[in-house]
């Protein structure tokens, strides 16, 4: 969206005081400010020191549109459109200095190995790189891989702390939402559930599954025909 404002409305306002006759309202309403700011620069109390922009000279306005304004108090000047328009930069990979390119694959393959979390779309962002050569860094196809050594991309100066914290969260609040982190039981032994693990609370309980000690009852009879008779055998 184009600015209705000169770039730098004190030093505008300040060439149009001196080189023009246009009223302080004129110049306020051209330049953006109030009516008494005008009347403080034109007394030097405001923008001290200031130097004054021809704003002809940088294309804002015209000698015509000026001539207009100064023939009659009432009209308003219009800033002129550029003639360049400069396109806004839509989002997209981020860009990489060439003297730090050659590390890229070095910092995918530290944040493949620690934040499994992100996704390789994010991982193209944050480090200005190709999906390819993430799929490549990941599955070990890439042509350095025997050379490659994993490095923090905050290191490297690929990208800055905050930017990577950001991408974490994202990513491991999308896993989340999708139940991709919910821990999975492993087959094997268990644990046995508390009911039979917890100390019994009486003494009953304690021994209710302990074998009852032998009565004399249920003590084997000794025959003392057989004791002596081992002992006769032995004399």
């Amino acid at each position: 969206m184009a600015s209705t404002l000169p770039l730098m409305p004190k030093a505008t306002a300040v060439w149009l005081i001196d080189n023009t006759a246009l009223t302080f309202d004129q110049i306020a309403g051209f330049c953006g400010l109030h009516p008494l700011e005008v009347n403080g620069i034109a007394d030097g109390d405001v923008a001290a020191g200031v130097r004054g922009i021809d704003p002809i000279t940088q294309h804002q306005l015209t000698r015509e549109e000026i001539a207009k304004a100064e023939n009659n108090p009432a009209y308003k000047m219009a800033l002129l459109k550029p003639k360049t328009l400069v396109a806004e930069r839509k989002k997209g990979p981020r860009y990489t200095p060439v003297s730090k390119r050659q590390n890229r694959p070095d910092a995918i393959l530290w944040l493949v190995r620690n934040h499994p979390e992100i996704s390789d779309a994010q991982i193209g962002r944050l480090l200005g790189t190709t999906k390819t050569t993430i799929t490549a860094v990941r599955d070990r196809t890439h042509w350095n891989s025997n050379n490659l050594e994993a490095q923090d991309p905050i290191g490297l100066g690929l990208c800055s702390q905050i930017d990577l914290d950001m991408a974490v969260k994202k990513g491991a609040a999308k896993r989340a939402k999708m139940g991709l982190d919910q821990p999975v039981a492993e087959e094997g032994d268990t644990l046995r559930p508390a009911e039979e693990t917890v100390r019994p609370t009486n003494d009953a309980d304690v021994f209710a599954d302990t074998p009852a000690a032998p009565t004399e009852a249920d003590k084997p009879a000794v025959d003392p025909t057989k004791v002596f008779a081992n002992f006769s055998e032995n004399d």
